[in-house]
């Protein structure tokens, strides 16, 4: 089984690799019990190297919300002071604790709830196209598929106004990825004998963060407009070698 780093429903008819948050789920719903390391290794792996990279570049579902963003309509900066946490409840919850909680009498096997309850890039790229070649499965849509259509519907309408509110508030692959942001190889770092606390950054954030104070924000995702608003350019990306060589400087 071999996972893209980005939310990637594997039931879209054209994907070729799985999803990290749908392969979580078959572990801990007990389907899956011999792909645990693999998935550890490649989600640790990801985090260390990329962070919240992955957010910015790599998954199609912020992708799609990047260009809804990019809708000329007025837009509404919202800070999300607490409902950016729910996001780690909805990983700890629906991703970990009902798949292992909640099993089936029969097959003594949990569901992948993330998957089915909530996910909207699953709704958008893998139930609508599946459901738009085969005719069969039309007719056994049901209420489930109606309440997730209005959430992704929901989601892609804020999308226009709101940048990111999937990536921000509900992903689960978010908040993995949020956890390594400060630690990661490539990041971001703010010079401070460049600095000139104009605040042109924090203006330019979509997500209103600081960056010259916080470059490494567990909520960044790394979309650079930050980096391009600084003009004396005190903000910049930093890689594995860059921190390396640092290191030795202060030995």
């Amino acid at each position: 089984m071999v996972c893209t780093p980005g939310l990637n429903c594997y039931s879209c008819p054209a994907a070729v690799m799985s999803c990290p948050i749908g392969a979580m789920q078959l572990f801990f719903a007990g389907v899956r019990h011999s792909i645990s390391l693999f998935i550890t290794g490649f989600l640790l792996s990801t985090g260390v190297v990329l962070g919240r990279l992955v957010c910015g570049f790599v998954c199609p579902m912020g992708l799609l919300q990047d260009l809804l963003y990019k809708i000329k309509t007025p837009k509404r900066l919202v800070k999300l002071r607490v409902v950016r946490y729910v996001k780690y409840v909805v990983l700890i919850l629906f991703v970990i604790l009902f798949p292992m909680l909640f099993l089936h009498e029969l097959s003594s096997m949990g569901e992948p709830w993330f998957c089915k309850y909530i996910c909207p890039s699953g709704t958008i790229f893998g139930a609508i196209p599946l459901l738009v070649v085969n005719e069969s499965l039309r007719g056994l849509a049901g209420v489930l598929l109606v309440l997730k259509l209005t959430l992704a519907t929901g989601i892609l309408i804020i999308s226009i106004v709101v940048y990111r509110p999937f990536c921000r508030v509900l992903c689960p692959l978010g908040a993995i990825y949020a956890i390594f942001n400060k630690i990661a190889f490539i990041r971001m770092s703010c010079d401070e004998k460049k600095c000139t606390s104009c605040n042109k950054c924090a203006k330019a954030c979509k997500i209103m963060l600081e960056p010259a104070k916080q470059p490494n924000s567990p909520e960044c995702v790394r979309c650079g407009d930050c980096k391009a608003s600084c003009e004396t350019k005190a903000l910049k990306t930093i890689y594995f070698s860059s921190i390396m060589s640092r290191a030795k400087e202060r030995e």
